[in-house]
């Protein structure tokens, strides 16, 4: 089952295209991709947490040096929070430098009486809606790859040039929250953090350790043409890795167990993730560990939960119950974002604030009661001041939406809600470091049970 993909009109063309991708140097490493798989078996032990945000789709457009530094800095301001809070290192994953592709609900989108192809990502056509626009080109997938160049180029030559540095980080937030309407409720945190960071420089450490951080891009695996292109096999090992970026998930769309998808990311050494949505069965998730994870080996295997804030604790409680029943050590992450989308009066697609955190709270909640551990967050976050999203400390109303709503699809945290969303989780992360034990299967409904009615 090939879902997703594009109808390619002229297959020549194509075939010359991935034939030059796959001529071309590798944008992500071998040893790269190892390491992020060791991080993130920290994450499925319980001894890391994984931040993983950006973009819902890039677009040729949107990388800039602003634009990848907005993110980049968002993204560390969060994770200086979480791991302040959690007392855990957070594993830093920008959705950068090759989330320019979109699956979509229909193949084609209808304005009055025309019918052209759905706008399926910079990476295949244009958002224009006109019959030129709309034709899916194979020559956008040599862009993507110079744009992933292009952002890579910009974020490693930020993390490794003092932007990363923990003091400036710190100041970040310090300035965030003096600006902030909740800044009672995140001061104290904010200066804990700085204090701290003082400490560490007083002690004597390593200060070339506070200017550098370790930065990892993932994305989508959707276009199967592009991803089989840029696999490579490594001489030290002979693995197959796919080296578009250090690690890749298959969506709620694309994620068949018997699909190409699923296929292909068996065949590759790289960390790969599974989006899980409200309607995953128990016994699904056991097939993909038997496709993708075979060895049960931690960092390999992701589940990202997109239930929804309504559904995540009646969703997710059975799900993780399954994995632990078969010893998978796996990582567990939220997406809070895909399934709390909401139509405004305005027509926008939006995205509440509260029903963001709502979907995490719960999240953190169900595995408190089973014992095991809230690995992290993946969400669609910008470094700029769009208004896409609703709520937040420096609320966006749903009359401002029409504003500043600039995204290529589905809508984005902003800046400030980022943040927002990082001192709030740090104050269930606090919490949860309070509630480890060993797993306790069946345990996780009566707990919920009992909450609701409290």
């Amino acid at each position: 089952m090939n879902a997703q993909q594009p109808d390619w009109p002229d297959p020549d063309l194509l075939r010359a295209v991935t034939g030059r991708l796959g001529a071309a140097p590798p944008l992500v490493f071998a040893e790269e991709c190892d390491r992020l798989r060791e991080r993130l078996a920290g994450v499925a032990r319980g001894e890391a947490l994984l931040l993983q945000g950006g973009d819902c789709a890039e677009t040729f457009a949107g990388v800039t040096a602003d634009a990848v530094r907005g993110k980049l800095r968002t993204l560390l301001q969060m994770a200086v929070v979480l791991s302040h809070a959690s007392g855990l290192p957070v594993v830093k994953v920008g959705r950068m430098a090759g989330q320019f592709a979109k699956p979509r609900s229909s193949p084609v989108e209808r304005r009055g009486a025309l019918t052209l192809p759905s706008y399926r990502g910079d990476a295949v056509n244009g958002q224009e809606f006109t019959e030129a626009a709309r034709r899916p080109d194979p020559r956008r997938l040599e862009r993507m790859y110079e744009a992933s160049v292009a952002t890579l180029n910009l974020l490693r030559a930020h993390v490794g040039g003092g932007f990363a540095d923990l003091r400036q980080v710190a100041e970040w937030n310090e300035e965030f929250v003096a600006g902030s309407p909740s800044a009672g409720r995140y001061a104290r945190r904010a200066r804990e953090v700085s204090r701290a960071l003082a400490f560490v420089r007083a002690s004597g450490a390593d200060q070339r350790t506070l200017r550098t951080a370790e930065f990892f891009v993932s994305h989508e695996g959707l276009l199967l043409d592009y991803e089989r292109a840029l696999t490579r096999t490594d001489e030290r090992t002979g693995r197959l890795y796919a080296t578009s970026g250090h690690l890749l998930w298959v969506g709620e769309r694309t994620r068949q167990p018997d699909g190409a998808h699923i296929d292909f990311l068996s065949g590759v050494h790289n960390p790969v993730a599974v989006k899980l949505g409200p309607g995953t069965e128990p016994d699904t998730v056991l097939r993909y560990l038997d496709r993708l994870d075979p060895a049960r080996t931690p960092g390999r295997l992701t589940f990202v939960v997109r239930a929804g804030a309504e559904r995540v604790r009646d969703v997710l409680p059975v799900l993780v119950e399954k994995a632990l029943a078969e010893g998978a050590r796996v990582g567990w992450v939220c997406d809070p974002m895909h399934g709390n989308t909401v139509t405004a009066p305005s027509g926008h697609k939006t995205r509440a604030f509260e029903a963001i955190l709502d979907e995490v709270r719960g999240f953190v909640e169900v595995h408190r009661a089973l014992g095991s551990h809230p690995g992290g967050v993946h969400v669609e976050l910008t470094g700029e001041d769009v208004t896409e999203c609703t709520g937040g400390g420096s609320p966006v109303r749903a009359e401002d939406l029409p504003l500043r709503y600039t995204t290529a699809c589905d809508p984005r945290l902003n800046h400030g809600q980022s943040l927002d969303l990082a001192f709030r989780l740090a104050e269930l992360y606090a919490r949860a470091g309070d509630g480890a034990g060993a797993p306790r299967p069946g345990a996780a409904r009566a707990h919920l049970t009992r909450a609701r009615a409290t």
